[in-house]
């Protein structure tokens, strides 16, 4: 279906792919896996086109169909939800209007035009039945009620969703127009636990191929059959699943290390021998000869080990007993989310929001701080607090480098105190010398969570901190979390993450005043 052959490809100094090699066989269900900013998406955007590689050849099946979901697709203002759907089977209403044509034409035409005519009517009429074209409507709103968009109403304009929401739209899209291939960047991103259940059922029983990119290691265990590890530039075939590849992974390290290992001792024991008989006349053809194989020996690199993240926020003093008090408190922008609802935050606990997309987690988070106002209600804030907020996926266009965006906000850092932050955060020089818009999601959260991790707070107010986060990352945030002394208020989609240390779950469902 797919052959990369010896891709070379990189970001000015930045080397991301190094002669790497890919094929994907019919119906092989691919997990494309490797730590933030190894060039997973950048490899999904040569093999669509997208980019072209340094060096190196993609080549594609003649007649293969690709769907991409990638992390920045967009929308067209003025379109409904399901106009958008409906343009998955574009091919099919342009047949529709093609025998409608047909039939009007009937009326001024002859015999044997009509006979012709009627004969290619019936061959669209018939294409149409076979591709179930007359069930449309059943099946847009099968797959939407599937990824919960038929909660947010499908008459709704695209340019009213959130982020969260297009991607959902863009989703459906993608999985009605029925690809031979699809290629998913991160999907599970903005879904929550229901939907990931449904998608995770509906790629189970996928015939085709795709290439998948994820995190949530759950999600893809349990849907794909090959693993691609991008690590140094390189890809590495494995065949299974992520568990197996783990093992797998963990034996040839091992292997690696060994044998880099031996060969040092080997070329520390040549080097003793030549530097004892060089200068002896009896000894000096030996010494020579070792030079020689010395000379000629392929010298194994060290393996190297990544970065790895190390996070903790800092403690502000403590704040009074009640942090947020809610009363009668409608969330909205300019149509009210949910009914008149009350809440209370208290000092030292930890509370993860959650429910269906669109119902608005971040509003009530926006609205708690003061960037928007409640429809109606009343929010008080206790005393001395001191919040560290970490906003959804802030900055990604931003021009400035990882550097930059420290310095900025601290200006009596050294150079050397801003890069060691950063390095803290498990971002190389590489990282932390590139504009934040070239970062991949992962790498610019982290730069996002080091800003906050050098000021003091009391009260962490975090929305979806784990997108884009790899697996190490997001096991170092947990901990860092747990470790906080102080309140936290967390949007999370992962139940993994956040259940075995909250004291509370806060349903934005329980508020709403949609159906869902």
């Amino acid at each position: 279906m797919l052959n990369v052959k010896n891709v070379t490809h990189g970001f000015g100094a930045r080397r991301i792919l190094e002669d790497a090699s890919f094929r994907l066989l019919k119906g092989e269900h691919i997990g494309l896996i490797g730590a933030n900013g190894e060039g997973k998406s950048t490899f999904l955007n040569i093999i669509t086109g997208q980019l072209m590689p340094d060096e190196g050849t993609v080549e594609w099946n003649k007649r293969v169909t690709v769907g991409y979901l990638d992390q920045h697709s967009s929308l067209k203002k003025g379109m409904t939800i399901r106009d958008t759907l409906k343009g998955a089977f574009k091919g099919m209403f342009t047949l529709e209007a093609e025998m409608l044509k047909l039939y009007e034409d009937m009326a001024n035409t002859d015999a044997d035009e009509l006979e012709k005519m009627m004969e290619e009517a019936g061959e669209i009429q018939q294409i149409l039945e076979h591709s179930g074209f007359y069930t449309l409507d059943a099946k847009i709103e099968e797959v939407a009620n599937g990824l919960g968009l038929s909660s947010i109403g499908l008459d709704k304009d695209v340019s009213d969703l959130s982020g969260g929401q297009r991607t959902k739209v863009l989703l459906t899209k993608l999985l009605l127009e029925d690809p031979s291939i699809l290629i998913l960047d991160e999907p599970t991103n903005y879904l929550d636990h229901e939907h990931i259940e449904w998608l995770t059922r509906y790629l189970q029983e996928y015939e085709n191929s795709f290439i998948l990119v994820s995190h949530d290691m759950e999600f893809l265990n349990s849907v794909i059959n090959v693993i691609y590890h991008v690590n140094d530039g390189e890809l590495t075939r494995y065949t299974g699943n992520y568990e197996k590849f783990k093992q797998m992974y963990e034996v040839k390290k091992s292997q690696e290390i060994k044998a880099y290992e031996k060969q040092q001792q080997e070329i520390e024991r040549m080097e003793d021998f030549i530097a004892r008989n060089k200068a002896r006349v009896a000894t000096r053809g030996m010494a020579n000869s070792r030079q020689k194989m010395l000379d000629k020996m392929e010298v194994l690199e060290k393996p190297r080990e990544k970065p790895k993240p190390s996070f903790s926020f800092n403690e502000a003093r403590t704040p009074s007993r009640f942090i947020v008090e809610g009363k009668n408190v409608v969330l909205g922008y300019d149509d009210p989310l949910t009914k008149p609802v009350n809440f209370v935050l208290e000092r030292n606990q930890k509370i993860a929001v959650t429910g269906t997309n669109g119902l608005g987690k971040t509003t009530l988070l926006k609205t708690i701080l003061g960037k928007i106002q409640s429809i109606s209600g009343k929010i008080e804030l206790g005393e001395f607090i001191i919040p560290g907020y970490f906003e959804q996926e802030a900055e990604r266009d931003s021009e400035i480098t990882a550097l930059d965006y420290i310095w900025n906000e601290f200006p009596s850092y050294t150079n050397a105190e801003v890069r060691t932050a950063l390095a803290k955060c498990g971002l190389t020089t590489e990282h932390i010398t590139s504009q934040m818009r070239v970062l991949s999601g992962g790498e610019n959260a982290k730069v996002r969570l080091c800003k906050l991790m050098q000021r003091e707070a009391n009260w962490l107010i975090l929305d979806e901190p784990t997108n884009h986060l790899d697996i190490e990352a997001k096991e170092e945030l947990k901990k860092a979390l747990i470790e906080f002394k102080g309140t936290v208020l967390l949007v999370c989609h992962e139940p993994d993450f956040y259940e075995s240390w909250v004291t509370d779950i806060w349903n934005v469902e329980d508020w709403t005043l949609k159906v869902i």
